[in-house]
C-alpha cells in the first residue's frame, strides 16, 4: 500500500462485519480518504449504477467485502438469491475496478469454496477436488466464481494493463458488528443470544443442537481485517512467490479448532450464564471438522492475536451495545 494517507481506498460492503472491520484497520493506519456507499446509495448488483460510481470515484484500491450471506436457514430458503446477487456484486465490481484503471483488489470468500469431504486441515490446492456441502453450495459457487474473476483478469491484464486482483479465505468469523438474528445467524452469534436470553429470563438449561462433537475454527474479525490489509500489502513478486496463477488465494484461520460443546462452554462463560447446558443428537451435526490450513500465510508473516475466550467478550459487549443503542 502507497503511505500516501490520502490514497482512495473503496470498501465496498462497510456496514458489514468484515467490512466494517477493514475501514477500522484501515483509520487507525491513518488512511483517512476511504470510499464508502450504503445499498440505498450504491446496488452493487446493478450493473450501470456501478459503472457510474468507479467512472466518477476513481478509487486506487478496492476491498470487496460486500456479499449477501446467512448461515444455513438462510442459504437453503434463499438459494436463488445467494447465488444470483453474489455473482452480480463480484462481476460489477471486479470489472468495474479494470475498467477504471484499479491496480490492487482484493476479494473476499469463504471457506465454504472447498468440497463438503476435504482432506482436514483443508489448503488452498483443495479448491475444485470434490462436491461442495449442498446446503451452502449457490453461495460457494459464487464464491468461487470470484476467485477465478480475479485471477482470470491477472492472466489476461495483468502485464499489459499491471492489475494485481488478489483473494483472501477466511475461515468462520465472528466479533463486533455480527448478526444475531435468531435464525438466519451463524453459531457463535446464535449462541450468544440463546445464552444471553437463557440468562435473562433465569432459564434451568440451553439447548444445543446435535451431538456437541463437530470440530469447527473461529477467528475473530479484527484479525481477519488486519489480514485483509497484509495481504493487500504484500510486495507482488512475494505474493507471486507464493501462490499460483490459477490457485492464487490464501486461507486465514485461526489455526486451531475446538468442538461445538466447547464452544458452548465458552460462550456460556462469556455471558455469564450458569446454567446447563445440553444436547440434542436428533438435529443434524454438519461435517465433523472444519479447519483451514492457514501456513501460507503464517510463512508470510501473518498470525492472530485474538484468543476465543478475549474474542468472546468483546462479541458479547459489543452484542450488548447493539440492543441499547
Amino acid at each position: 500500500m502507497s503511505n500516501n494517507p490520502q490514497q482512495k481506498i473503496y470498501v465496498a460492503g462497510h456496514r458489514g462485519m468484515v467490512g466494517s472491520a477493514i475501514v477500522r484497520n484501515l483509520q487507525s493506519q491513518g488512511f483517512n480518504n476511504i470510499v464508502t456507499k450504503t445499498h440505498a446509495e450504491l446496488d452493487l448488483t446493478n450493473q450501470a449504477a456501478v459503472r457510474t460510481f468507479f467512472e466518477q470515484e476513481k478509487p486506487a484500491q478496492v476491498y470487496l467485502a460486500a456479499a449477501k450471506v446467512g448461515g444455513i436457514f438462510a442459504n437453503n430458503t434463499f438459494p436463488a438469491e445467494f447465488i444470483y446477487q453474489n455473482l452480480m456484486m463480484e462481476a460489477n465490481v471486479i470489472h468495474q475496478a479494470f475498467e477504471n484503471g484499479v491496480k490492487r483488489l482484493l476479494f473476499l470468500g469463504s471457506s465454504c469454496i472447498y468440497p463438503k469431504l476435504a482432506p482436514q486441515p483443508m489448503a488452498e490446492d483443495a479448491l475444485l477436488t470434490g462436491l461442495l456441502e449442498p446446503t451452502n453450495e449457490p453461495y460457494a459457487i459464487a464464491k468461487i466464481a470470484g476467485i477465478k474473476l480475479c485471477e482470470s483478469y491477472n492472466r489476461q491484464y495483468g502485464a499489459s494493463h499491471g492489475i494485481d486482483y488478489r483473494s483472501v479465505m477466511p475461515t468462520n468469523l465472528y466479533g463486533p458488528g455480527d448478526n444475531y438474528h435468531p435464525e438466519n445467524s451463524h453459531v457463535i452469534p446464535a449462541l450468544i443470544r440463546r445464552f444471553h436470553e437463557a440468562k435473562v429470563t433465569n432459564a434451568p438449561e440451553v439447548l444445543i443442537w446435535g451431538t456437541g462433537t463437530p470440530r469447527r475454527e473461529f477467528l475473530y474479525v479484527d484479525d481477519m481485517a488486519a489480514a485483509s490489509v497484509f495481504v493487500m500489502d504484500l510486495d507482488k513478486a512475494i505474493y507471486d512467490q507464493h501462490t499460483q496463477p490459477m490457485q492464487s488465494h490464501i486461507n486465514v484461520g485461526f489455526g486451531s479448532d475446538v468442538t461445538i460443546a466447547e464452544l458452548a462452554q465458552a460462550v456460556s462463560k462469556a455471558v455469564g450464564y450458569r446454567g446447563k447446558i445440553i444436547t440434542d443428537s436428533s438435529k443434524p451435526d454438519g461435517a465433523p471438522r472444519k479447519l483451514m490450513d492457514s501456513s501460507r500465510i503464517n510463512k508470510l508473516g501473518w498470525g492472530p492475536e485474538v484468543g476465543l475466550t478475549e474474542g468472546l467478550t468483546l462479541a458479547y459487549a459489543d452484542m450488548l451495545r447493539a440492543q441499547n443503542s
